[in-house]
């Protein structure tokens, strides 16, 4: 995510007369790109929409972001604008790839597709869940499309687990645990006004462990377990907590109760006592036990005592994208409908008390100015715990735990 400001959606340009003007791609057919937001993971972004540019695949017709990067670092000619109402009105464009703070996601996402383009948006969607329906509304209106950057959903080892738990492979699933812990300094939290923030300027933001640097463990437990849409949440139940002196939370469990039945537990920190914890979605089944580390695309299956580990491939999001458009019968990996689920655990965060801070006894620091940071005692061990068990912090004893949770919501 950038520093793109909500001022890019508030400004300029009405979107109906952009619209008007908008079509399916250039005169050779080759869909016309804008990227707004090219810092934080928007820099990745950049990287692949300029390799698809080299290939002929798109054109970079524009960038929107009020920082932009040097005119070196773009395709030569490339127009930069301060926000994508300048852009709009500049520019007719068929895709726009956004990748800014959270809080401006669907007012950028929404003028974008009332423009009459298609969106790679990134996550989290929305900030809430009205905010959710609000943009799902504004799909179903214009019908345009929208997917969602949680780049698990195009790994087919999460697919493919996908599908062992549809078809039984497992046995009986007793529940499926999300897992994380890393390091993050001071330079983490202090990268932008936004971060660690729930509330900016009295607009939600809920930054945090569990919404934004471990989103992708929650998201990909909901795809494994077949119930990323919103009414596929029957409840959530949270415990957070935060060694930083930040209003977000960085070490936190939550569990979660799908329609079909299943059990999920989110436990995660950002506060690890080791860097090279690799993050996970545990199934727990009755006739094997699957770990699957979606960042490295590999899923490690253990049946009667024997492990095997398997190296799967990666589809990339705007790629599917483009693909859809082009041919609407290749579904899309990550629809903005099948994250309901996961602004559904947001939406609980966001309505749960503040997190409650980690006894300082706990917690040892470590580096000194932007590289300080916080380690809590064993956090490693009692989020793997808690993964394994399906149980909050304050059940299996963690001792930070204050036992005060948020009901089922």
């Amino acid at each position: 995510m950038s520093g793109t400001g909500s001022r890019a959606a508030a400004s300029g340009v009405q979107p109906e007369a952009a619209a008007s003007s908008a079509s399916t791609s250039t005169p050779t057919g080759v869909p016309r790109v804008a990227l707004i937001g090219v810092h934080g993971y928007g820099a990745n972004h950049l990287r692949r929409v300029t390799e698809y540019a080299a290939d002929g695949r798109v054109q970079l017709v524009a960038i929107a972001d009020p920082n932009p990067p040097a005119a070196d670092d773009l395709p030569p000619g490339t127009p930069t604008y301060d926000d994508l109402s300048a852009l709009l009105a500049a520019q007719v464009i068929d895709v726009a790839v956004i990748s800014t703070p959270i809080h401006t996601h669907v007012p950028l996402a929404e003028l974008a597709l009332r423009a009459g383009a298609d969106v790679l948006l990134e996550k989290p969607p929305a900030a809430s869940l009205a905010e959710f329906e609000q943009l799902s509304a504004v799909v179903t209106e214009t019908g345009r499309i929208c997917q969602v950057g949680f780049q698990s959903h195009g790994s087919a080892a999460a697919h493919t687990l996908a599908s062992w738990v549809a078809d039984g492979r497992l046995g009986e699933v007793r529940g499926i645990g999300a897992v994380g812990a890393w390091i993050r300094t001071d330079r983490y939290w202090q990268r932008s006004r936004w971060a660690g923030k729930r509330m900016l300027d009295g607009i939600a933001v809920v930054d945090g462990a569990v919404t934004n640097a471990f989103a992708h463990a929650s998201a990909t437990a909901l795809l494994v377990d077949g119930s990323g849409r919103s009414d596929q949440i029957v409840s959530v139940e949270t415990e957070l907590y935060r060694a930083n002196p930040v209003e977000s939370d960085d070490t936190s469990t939550v569990r979660i109760r799908t329609s079909r039945g299943t059990t999920l537990l989110t436990a995660v920190s950002l506060c690890a006592e080791v860097p090279d914890f690799e993050p996970a979605v545990i199934v727990h089944g009755s006739q094997g036990r699957a770990v699957l580390r979606y960042r490295l695309d590999q899923i490690e299956l253990t049946v009667d005592g024997d492990t095997t580990i398997t190296q799967y491939d990666r589809e990339d999001l705007l790629g599917n994208l483009l693909d859809h458009r082009a041919d609407p019968s290749v579904p899309l990996l990550a629809p903005l409908a099948e994250t309901g689920g996961f602004t559904g655990i947001l939406e609980a965060i966001r309505t749960s008390p503040p997190p409650a801070a980690i006894d300082p006894a706990l917690v040892r620091w470590e580096g000194e100015g932007l590289d300080r940071h916080p380690m809590v005692q064993d956090v490693s061990k009692w989020v793997s715990q808690a993964t394994e068990d399906l149980a909050l912090f304050g059940e299996i004893g963690a001792p930070w735990a204050t036992n005060e949770r948020n009901s089922p919501s």
